[in-house]
């Protein structure tokens, strides 16, 4: 087993049960393209060569990616790419598959800007299973009202149904992680129900109202800078969204924050990310 690196925040998944489990919940058949994210030691990757038609993983480490391009070298259908899965163009590797999926056991600490750009990758994939810190998937799970609930819950599910599936302790790797893990399967909207531009201000609009959760949201869009209404477009950006205003972000639900966005973004706002002509 190699040492794990800490400033990858590598952490090796060594339950073979565990590997199994994940893989089954991707769900991915003989005619399937996945790409994995992260494969470490190879631990999700021997389950899936063979699996599936064709395998990509990429791999940040280098001696990961060499011994894993060593080891599955005559494995017909598996690429490793040594690779930034932040930096590399990830569609570049689905192209031709029409429902591609996604899986990966992935570093805490990149989890949140990860998961985004999974969910924005094209073609969009058929289902993209996780391995993730369970404080995160709580938050991204949690319920409109409660404290956990924030630009995390609207942000990942106005774009994807998301359901945890399994809590995994920290025995199940080495070196244990200091935290309870869960995976989870997201499954993005096909077609899309956002445009790029109304994914961006949704996470602008988002990233303000719960950096002021304390406040009424009539009040954050009478002060924030980038939207600065008045009293009376205030009540009647009310009326026309039938939202309650007067309430605080987290009781609005993913669906209600999305209609909220999109009547602001009618409006030109925000005003600093309003899109140029023609934008879409």
């Amino acid at each position: 087993m190699p040492r794990a690196k800490r400033s990858l925040g590598q952490n090796f998944l060594v339950d073979p049960n565990i590997q199994r489990r994940i893989v089954d919940a991707l769900e991915a058949g003989p005619d399937d393209l996945v790409l994995e994210i992260g494969p470490g030691t190879g631990a999700l990757t021997r389950h899936l060569a063979g699996r599936v038609r064709r395998l990509v993983a990429v791999e940040l480490d280098d001696d990961l990616a060499a011994a894993l391009q060593a080891r599955f070298a005559d494995e017909t259908g598996v690429e490793i790419v040594h690779a930034n899965a932040m930096k590399v163009d990830l569609g570049q590797y689905l192209q031709g598959a029409t429902s591609p999926r996604i899986i990966g056991n992935i570093p805490y600490n990149i989890t949140t800007p990860l998961i985004f750009r999974l969910l924005e990758v094209e073609p969009r994939p058929a289902a993209v299973v996780l391995m993730i810190q369970k404080e995160v998937a709580d938050r991204i799970l949690a319920p409109p009202g409660g404290r956990e609930y924030g630009a995390l819950s609207v942000g990942i599910r106005a774009l994807a149904d998301v359901q945890r599936l399994f809590n995994v302790g920290k025995s199940a790797f080495h070196p244990a992680p200091d935290v309870i893990s869960s995976v989870i399967r997201l499954v993005p909207h096909s077609p899309r129900r956002l445009t790029p531009g109304e994914e961006r201000d949704l996470r602008a609009l988002t990233r303000v109202a719960f950096s002021w959760r304390r406040k009424q949201l009539q009040k954050i869009l009478r002060s924030a800078p980038d939207y600065a209404l008045s009293s009376d477009a205030v009540a009647l950006l009310g009326g026309e969204t039938g939202l309650d205003l007067e309430a605080r972000p987290e009781s609005l639900s993913p669906d209600d924050t999305v209609r909220l966005a999109r009547a602001l973004r009618a409006r030109g706002l925000p005003r600093a990310l309003a899109p140029a002509d023609g934008a879409k």
